[in-house]
């Protein structure tokens, strides 16, 4: 999962140590939300628009999909007319904080491995905020997150 780091970092996660991740205007990435995550999946963590962007740490998946509620209210930016309570158009889930990364596994140190080819946020045109990640993208994201040293 993506976000700014100015927006709601690492650090914002961990200081909340919980969120739900509203505001997601995606089908695709609606979709991944409402049909692929599941309570106790790990997310990676990814700052977009940083120097250098990259994976910051772990989150874990603490509730499900239901409605996003800033799609009914008029004076958010993404409020979303067309959605009714009866048939709200987008979900969120929730997240909390696991760990933070002892340093960024950068979006360079991502391209460079070949083991990491087919990685959605790799491929040119991706920018979705949302993305699934194979398993053995994941686990070895996760160990060089882990890293003290790199």
């Amino acid at each position: 999962m993506k976000s700014e780091p100015d927006d709601y970092s690492i650090d914002d996660l961990e200081r909340d140590g919980s969120i739900g991740w509203t505001g997601v205007r995606n089908y695709q990435a609606r979709n991944f939300m409402r049909d692929e995550m599941k309570v106790g999946d790990l997310v990676l963590y990814y700052h977009s628009n940083a120097k250098p962007p990259g994976v910051v740490g772990i989150a874990e998946v603490s509730r499900e999909a239901y409605p996003d509620p800033t799609q009914f209210r008029k004076g958010s930016k993404y409020f979303d007319p067309k959605s009714t309570k009866d048939e709200p158009r987008w979900v969120h889930v929730d997240l909390k904080f696991v760990e933070r990364f002892p340093k960024i596994v950068s979006l360079d140190q991502l391209k460079e491995m070949p083991e990491l080819d087919g990685l959605l946020v790799l491929k040119r045109g991706q920018r979705l905020s949302i993305q699934p990640v194979e398993p053995a993208h994941f686990k070895r994201i996760l160990t060089l997150g882990r890293s003290k040293s790199r």
